[in-house]
């Protein structure tokens, strides 16, 4: 599945009238250059989750990272690294679920 539409999906399971409202997913760009991939997790089964930084680092152009802590997916990754960052977080929701 692609992963922009698995994420669509994912967000779409999760508006419920309120949530949507107070909780996003936001994906902008950092000046090293990259990707930063935040997903908000509160009222979702994943709230209490917590996965320390993880960093892969390949060299200067090719890296990313993703953590989950206090309720919120955070993922970094050079330019290259959207659909990573995004099937990171699949494989993490995918897996305690």
């Amino acid at each position: 599945m692609n992963m922009l539409q698995w994420l669509q999906e994912w967000y779409q399971s999760h508006c419920d009238g309120d949530w949507e409202h107070q909780y996003r997913i936001s994906i902008t760009t950092v000046d090293n250059p990259g990707w930063y991939l935040e997903i908000d997790l509160i009222y979702t089964q994943f709230q209490d989750l917590e996965i320390e930084m993880q960093n892969f680092e390949n060299g200067e152009t090719d890296w990313y990272g993703y953590k989950i802590l206090n309720g919120k997916y955070e993922a970094f990754g050079d330019p290259t690294k959207l659909e990573t960052l995004i099937k990171k977080f699949k494989e993490i929701v995918e897996s305690t679920d």
